[in-house]
């Protein structure tokens, strides 16, 4: 008898950036990883506002920095490494010098990689979260950038931030991109459908936008009522409840690939006398 705790079990990852890191975490729990990742990050297309951005504040122009996403801050790194090297001093000071907020513990996690620490954490890693934590805090002149996901302007933090009296300056380092083909989407909806997968583990927003995007909303939700499905964070279980689906798992804390595996564990637990049911 086995002892893997996801034995016999088929989990549908969407996951791009980090699909090997996540799946192997499922592998060696005993699970069938089906990779479809749905997203891919790419490059601002244009570098010269992400440039001119990070001319700036590593010119001392902001007093405040608001890092919405790890991948955010590592983009910031390449585009100097890539465009302009001689940068690097210059902003690596500035990101010392200023106060950081972070939204989870993604940004945590890529400020520790350069020595730093948040100074003020969400204690929820949304945009809802950041504006809890920044509630009743003195931001009248301040100067604050906000490292933003993916192409979304993030209306509700800006227009909180300017309401407050900040003057705020926004840089949008990466983009998302369709990774997996509509076929490739196709048969994984259809593989839920049919019983040949037991749970997909979504890790972004992203991944549920381009699922919905590409299946249309009563195809996606039945595909999903078919399978248990997991969330990385509150964000993401945001996104997919908003679209009348119901999250059957997610960490309590510690948004992240590993715990998320361990709450799938909890969530399975393999049945080893029959392969493939719930």
């Amino acid at each position: 008898m086995t002892t893997d705790p996801l034995a016999r079990r088929v989990i549908a990852v969407p996951e791009a950036r980090e699909l090997d890191v996540f799946a192997r975490l499922l592998e060696r729990r005993g699970a069938t990883v089906w990779r479809c990742p749905l997203v891919s990050i790419l490059d601002a297309p244009d570098p010269g506002p992400v440039l001119a951005w990070l001319r700036a504040f590593a010119g001392g122009g902001c007093d405040e920095l608001i890092l919405l996403t790890g991948e955010g801050l590592r983009r910031l790194l390449a585009a100097i490494d890539r465009h302009e090297p001689s940068l690097r001093p210059a902003f690596l000071q500035s990101l010392a010098r200023v106060r950081r907020i972070t939204r989870g513990p993604k940004p945590a996690r890529a400020l520790r990689e350069l020595g730093l620490a948040p100074d003020l954490e969400a204690a929820t890693p949304t945009t809802a979260g950041v504006i809890a934590a920044l509630a009743g805090e003195p931001l009248q002149g301040r100067r604050i950038g906000v490292q933003l996901y993916g192409s979304e302007p993030n209306r509700p933090l800006i227009d909180f931030l300017q309401a407050a009296g900040a003057r705020v300056a926004t840089v949008a380092p990466y983009v998302y991109a369709a990774a997996s083909d509509a076929e490739a989407v196709g048969a994984l909806l259809l593989g839920m459908r049919e019983g040949r997968v037991d749970a997909i583990a979504f890790t972004s927003q992203s991944q549920v936008e381009r699922l919905f995007a590409v299946a249309g909303t009563e195809p996606a939700r039945t595909a999903l009522a078919a399978v248990e499905v997991a969330a990385v964070g509150p964000l993401v279980a945001d996104a997919l409840r908003a679209r009348g689906v119901s999250v059957a798992a997610m960490p309590s804390a510690n948004w992240s690939m590993k715990p998320l595996a361990s709450e799938l564990c909890g969530l399975l637990k393999a049945d080893t006398s029959a392969a493939g049911t719930r």
